[in-house]
Parts: C-alpha cells; sequence; structure tokens
C-alpha cells in the first residue's frame, strides 16, 4: 500500500480527490496541506521562491523536488536541471508532466556528477533531518558543485512557537511529521529548520560565504558560495 503522501499526490494529479493532506506535528496542532500547492504554477509561488529561481545558474540539481513545480518552471526558463526525490510516485509525475531529467535518487548517495547550482526550496534544507547533518550536506555539495557553484535554498527560524523556554534536549529547529491523508497515517520523520545565525556560522567555519538574498517574517532565502 502507498503512503498517505504518495496516495494524495497520485489522486489529486489524476482529479480523483479534492480531500487535503494533513501534517500531524511534534509541536502542536495538526496541519493541513492543500494538495495543489505542490502543484504550483510560477503566478502562484511567493517572492521568495521567483527570486530562488531567477538566481538558479547553469546546470541545477533541484533536491527534494517533489512533483516537480519548480524544476519544470526552471526547464521552461531554458535552465538545463536535473530533479532528484526519493518518492517515487513524485517523480513519476515530473516525467509525466514533462520534465526531461527526474530520477528517484538520495542526495547524499550521487556520484560522478557536477552542478553550477544546487536548490532546495519549500523549507527545502529540512530533508536532512538534524542540524547535524548540516555539515554533511554541506560536504556533499562541495562535492557536487562546480568551482564557481552555489546553494540556493529557504528556511525558517521557528522560535516563535516556544512561547516560554527553549528545548534544552535538543536543536528547537529540529521537529517530527506524520502525513495523514484520508484517515491513513504514515511513519514519523524528521525534519529542521535552521535559523539563518546557526546557518552562517556552521557554513563559515566549513568555508562558505552565506548571503540572504530574500527575508519575510522568519522565513529567508539563503545562498551559499565558496570562501
Amino acid at each position: 500500500m502507498k503512503d498517505p503522501y504518495n496516495t494524495a499526490l497520485s489522486e489529486f494529479y489524476s482529479g480523483k480527490t479534492e480531500d487535503g493532506l494533513w501534517l500531524n506535528t511534534s509541536y502542536g496542532e495538526p496541519e493541513e496541506m492543500p494538495l495543489w500547492y505542490f502543484f504550483r504554477s510560477y503566478d502562484e509561488m511567493p517572492d521568495l521562491e521567483k527570486m530562488a529561481l531567477s538566481v538558479c545558474e547553469g546546470r541545477v540539481l533541484d533536491v527534494g523536488s517533489g512533483t516537480g513545480c519548480h524544476a519544470l518552471i526552471l526547464q521552461q526558463f531554458g535552465n538545463d536541471v536535473m530533479a532528484i526525490d526519493t518518492s517515487e510516485e513524485a517523480v513519476a509525475i515530473m516525467k509525466d508532466s514533462g520534465l526531461k531529467e527526474a530520477y528517484v535518487k538520495d542526495y547524499f548517495k550521487l556520484k560522478d556528477q557536477k552542478f553550477d547550482t544546487l536548490l532546495c526550496l519549500m523549507n527545502g534544507i529540512g530533508f536532512i533531518g538534524k542540524l547535524n547533518k548540516l555539515e554533511a550536506f554541506l560536504n556533499k555539495a562541495d562535492e557536487l558543485l562546480n568551482e564557481e557553484g552555489q546553494i540556493i535554498f529557504d528556511s525558517s527560524d521557528i522560535s516563535y512557537l516556544y512561547e516560554e523556554a527553549k528545548p534544552s534536549d535538543h536543536y528547537y529547529g529540529e521537529v517530527s511529521f506524520q502525513y495523514e491523508y484520508k484517515e491513513q497515517k504514515g511513519e514519523w520523520f524528521d525534519w529542521v529548520y535552521i535559523d539563518h545565525q546557526i546557518l552562517t556560522e556552521t557554513a563559515d567555519k566549513l568555508g562558505w560565504y552565506t548571503y540572504i538574498l530574500h527575508q519575510e517574517n522568519d522565513q529567508y532565502l539563503a545562498r551559499l558560495i565558496r570562501k
């Protein structure tokens, strides 16, 4: 049986549902995620994402690309783009939508590839799961990027969720999620939101400059380049 996330994407793409996908969280009440948002057009995207797409250069790797809404726009813009995701259903949708290069792949297992831009959107850096995986993410980026390459991603500072004290046993941006669709629940998975100060400090130690290209409330868009 498919997991709730894959089932929801497949049924929405084939026009079989208007139900929402629910996200159970480790920090509060369940949140509904409208399925159309995974398939949004350029005009439906926030300014942060439009800016991210506008600064993509050269050969682009879209990491955790989901249904490919960003990769498809980049392809339409004339970019050379490769999209990867660990969801077979999402990759099938990307291919059916006309994306030329879409693969079921794990970012950390990519080999013998070179890119000019690594792109991670929709709080995309969160897929690493824990703050202590940021170093591994950046080291892999160093391997995958050409000399003048860049990393473009967005994240958020979620300190606003903690009105009193932040957790003392882990970084406050580390959370867990569980997808639920039509009363079917998937496995819990880790996600991380990285505040830009921690990002800048960690990246600096590993030889990267961090530029904040756009900031709106708690969310920001970052560009990282090697020193």
